[in-house]
């Protein structure tokens, strides 16, 4: 089994160093990896990204983390992210990171992604230059998410995860105004999962979503933000095999006091 410790939607700033680092410090104990699902600042400063990289430095297991909406508001994406790089983390924006864990090689791939809705009910690339350039972004990110799993598969992985900001499938969003399902994820981003291949697919920004999903070709999908796992973090079992995934029980998993305010 590979434990996957994963949380999104920490929205972490000034005046909370500290915060989540005592449950973080536990994880060589209960975990193997830990995935950071976007949103870990509250309006994306370089201040902020390194409140949250203090939290993460020198933990006992490697950190793999993708940006969220709010990681960009302030348009220093790229600061925040050198600011976890420095720290150990590894970045994901359209790629992969192959990592060696108790044997068995397991791939993340990742990406934000953005917004755009789901089959059925969803934006397309038809009409106004503004709505062909929004729908083209959300495929663009979800075709780099396919590639970086195609190349992972490519590498040798035994074990692939998707993880992303935004959702790719509405299970998880269950709980969420239907009116604003649009802007919470697109059915783009499972398709890719579902055409390169995956054995669990981790997302945040669903603040009143609900936990489990699944895609249409049968990936489970882990919606962590931390509002809805109510928790420091959530521990999943993902077997070597790549044949189940479970939720590690209540005593493997760690309360921390939510942030100040918790905003998509």
């Amino acid at each position: 089994m590979i434990r996957v410790a994963a949380v999104g939607d920490i929205h972490l700033g000034p005046g909370q160093s500290g915060l989540l680092r005592p449950a973080f410090d536990t994880l060589g104990e209960c975990a193997d990896l830990l995935l950071l699902a976007g949103d870990l600042t509250r309006h994306g400063t370089r201040e902020e990204a390194r409140v949250v990289a203090g939290e993460v430095a020198g933990l006992a297991v490697p950190v793999v983390a993708v940006l969220g909406n709010h990681d960009y508001q302030s348009d220093q994406a790229p600061a925040v992210a050198e600011e976890l790089t420095a720290a150990g983390v590894h970045v994901l924006e359209g790629e992969g990171v192959l990592l060696g864990v108790n044997g068995t090689r397991v791939g993340i791939a990742g990406t934000k992604g953005f917004c755009g809705g789901f089959a059925g009910r969803c934006g397309s690339e038809f009409g106004e230059p503004e709505m062909k350039a929004f729908i083209r972004y959300t495929r663009s990110c979800a075709d780099g998410l396919g590639r970086a799993l195609n190349r992972l598969r490519e590498d040798g992985s035994d074990l692939r995860i998707a993880l992303t900001h935004f959702a790719p499938v509405p299970d998880t969003l269950a709980g969420e105004p239907l009116e604003i399902y649009p802007f919470l994820g697109s059915y783009l981003l499972a398709e890719a999962m579902d055409e390169a291949g995956a054995d669990l697919a981790v997302h945040g920004h669903a603040h009143a979503g609900t936990e489990h999903g699944m895609t249409a070709g049968g990936i489970r999908v882990r919606n962590v933000a931390m509002p809805v796992i109510d928790r420091a973090f959530a521990v999943y079992h993902l077997s070597g095999s790549g044949t189940g995934v479970h939720t590690a029980p209540p005593e493997m998993s760690w309360t921390a006091p939510p942030p100040a305010a918790w905003k998509r």
